[in-house]
């Protein structure tokens, strides 16, 4: 694996991964993540590789397992690109007709798209669908387009971009951007990040930490797993520029034990993260340093509380203080700390 010793290694990098990727490649794009491997994704994806090699496919169709479409209650979810054709509650044993007929043919199979239950109307492309017409996908919005074990695929597609941009600017200018974007925090106080950011830069101590609460707690709330599971770099990568603004060196991802798809994917993030030299020391190339580790909760709803959360990380009792003193300068280890959630 390459480990890149400047921003400009990155972006040849990323040019050559572009350039070796036809224009039009026909992808299978198959949703695996946690809601549609209930549905049995994994046998869908296993079923899709082995009838491309069988129909003598290999090098000309990918087979992508990709994160959480969104529309988890019609998985397993399966797109075929560059169409865009949706299809919904496909089976193993549906595989070796729709590699026949719609990768290699472009034959439509009706009985695999989505109908609408009032008006009965059948939808082919994905972006037609009424669930998915009216949003406009942003956090979850790569999750289609990546698998989230590789990080080529990201890098494919701008990631890391926005971190070798981040050190040209310096930690200065970085502030600046996001106070200026008014970025604030998904709660309900709607906290503005730039000042929460620019407090912690400025508490008088020798270190910071970068910590971003993945525990998630509040029922049915999926949104922070579905991201670590089907786009995890994005999360590293927001944290390295957040530690670059406020002088940071150290991060934790504290994340609830109950999800454990989420903490493969991530642990497989910062692996190759760092033997391509995008964690560690000298990250591509520049001063900083800063690296990230795993935090597993217990799964108590109260962690989800920065105080109690920190508390967890610390190895004690979860339980909340005080808020007299603020987290961003008497945090963790009672050093300033930068805390935000993961689709800040």
């Amino acid at each position: 694996m390459v480990k890149f010793r400047s921003a400009k290694e990155l972006a040849e990098y990323r040019k050559e991964l572009v350039s070796s990727r036809p224009k039009d490649e026909k992808v299978v794009a198959i949703c695996a993540g946690t809601g549609c491997k209930a549905y049995g994704a994994n046998k869908v994806v296993a079923a899709f590789r082995e009838e491309v090699k069988k129909q003598g496919l290999e090098g000309k169709v990918r087979v992508r397992a990709t994160g959480c479409h969104g529309f988890c209650e019609r998985g397993t979810l399966v797109v075929i690109h560059p169409e865009g054709v949706l299809y919904q509650r496909v089976k193993p044993e549906a595989v070796a007709e729709i590699v026949e007929k719609t990768v290699k043919g472009g034959e439509i199979l009706e009985k695999h798209l989505y109908v609408e239950p009032v008006t009965n109307a059948k939808y082919r492309k994905e972006h037609e669908i009424p669930f998915y017409k009216h949003q406009q996908r942003l956090i979850l919005g790569m999750n289609g387009h990546i698998d989230p074990s590789s990080i080529d695929d990201y890098i494919a597609l701008g990631g890391y971009e926005a971190l070798a941009k981040a050190l040209e600017m310096g930690p200065d200018a970085v502030m600046e951007q996001v106070k200026k974007a008014n970025v604030r925090g998904r709660g309900g106080g709607g906290f503005p990040a730039g000042r929460k950011w620019e407090t912690c830069k400025n508490a008088k101590s020798d270190k910071r930490y970068v910590i971003c609460n993945a525990d998630e707690g509040d029922p049915g709330a999926f949104m922070d797993r579905s991201v670590l599971e089907g786009n995890p770099h994005s999360v590293l990568e927001g944290m390295i520029i957040g530690a670059l603004a406020i002088g940071s060196d150290e991060g934790f991802i504290y994340v609830r034990h109950e999800y454990p798809l989420a903490v493969e994917r991530l642990g497989l993030a910062l692996q190759q993260a760092r033997e391509m030299g995008l964690l560690g020391e000298g990250i591509l190339g520049s001063a900083l340093k800063f690296d990230i580790k795993i935090n597993k909760g217990g799964g108590a709803f109260v962690c989800g509380e920065s105080t109690a959360l920190m508390a967890s990380i610390e190895g004690r009792v979860g339980e909340p203080r005080a808020k007299h003193i603020h987290t961003v300068v008497q945090g963790l280890y009672n050093k300033p700390s930068n805390l935000n959630n993961v689709a800040r």
